[in-house]
């Protein structure tokens, strides 16, 4: 933990509808907020995006964007629980931008695919002590599935929250579980004590010549 900064947990998921298939597929981003208050009680909050024409990788890259977009409006740092299904975000940033910073932004592979989006992503995660957790999509983790409730119903709908908006997720489980879901109790608040960030993302190189933020 980091003295004085107070702990967020960020559940986030994205969807694609459509993902690989030719011609244009729409997109959402779901993003679940929690922070505990100082007397005790968990307070939530939701956040939705949307675009017409986009990939899954794309979307899980604006779950981050959005959801430390949303942290930094508070105007402080913060210590950052963020949970994903996407494997995409949680070893890209534990493994993939160290890498790819050390080679200068470029892999071995060939082009680093949506690079300006992972260099937006970076600034805005910048200064966070951040903690990436993976969790397995569609196995019944409550928050995660609410998140993947809001990524495709706003990929459906090609609407957006507009920010931070106050939560429906405990009215969304108990109606999940009377239409017969098996959503797994929510998972607990983490101890403050207990957390652990990962190494920092690099932040000193991500400008390329020509390269420009999307």
């Amino acid at each position: 933990m980091t003295p004085g900064r107070e702990l967020v947990a960020v559940y986030a998921d994205e969807s694609c509808l459509g993902n690989g298939r030719e011609g244009d597929n729409p997109g959402g981003v779901g993003v679940l907020v929690e922070y505990r208050r100082p007397d005790g009680r968990i307070s939530r909050h939701d956040l939705w995006l949307a675009e017409p024409s986009t990939t899954n990788n794309r979307m899980a890259l604006r779950s981050v964007i959005a959801a430390f977009g949303e942290l930094a409006r508070k105007g402080a740092l913060f210590d950052v629980l963020f949970t994903t299904d996407s494997r995409y975000i949680v070893d890209g940033m534990t493994q993939w931008v160290h890498a790819w910073s050390r080679r200068g932004w470029s892999r071995k592979g060939g082009a680093i695919e949506n690079l300006p989006l992972w260099f937006d992503a970076l600034r805005a995660v910048n200064g966070h002590a951040v903690r990436w957790q993976w969790v397995r999509g569609h196995a019944g983790h409550a928050q995660n599935e609410y998140a993947n409730h809001l990524a495709t119903r706003a990929a459906a709908a090609q609407a957006g929250s507009g920010g931070l908006v106050a939560s429906g997720f405990e009215a969304w489980l108990a109606a999940a579980r009377e239409a017969g879901a098996r959503h797994a109790d929510p998972t607990a608040f983490p101890e403050h004590a207990a957390f652990r960030p990962h190494s920092a993302p690099p932040v000193a190189n991500l400008y390329v010549e020509g390269m420009e933020a999307t």
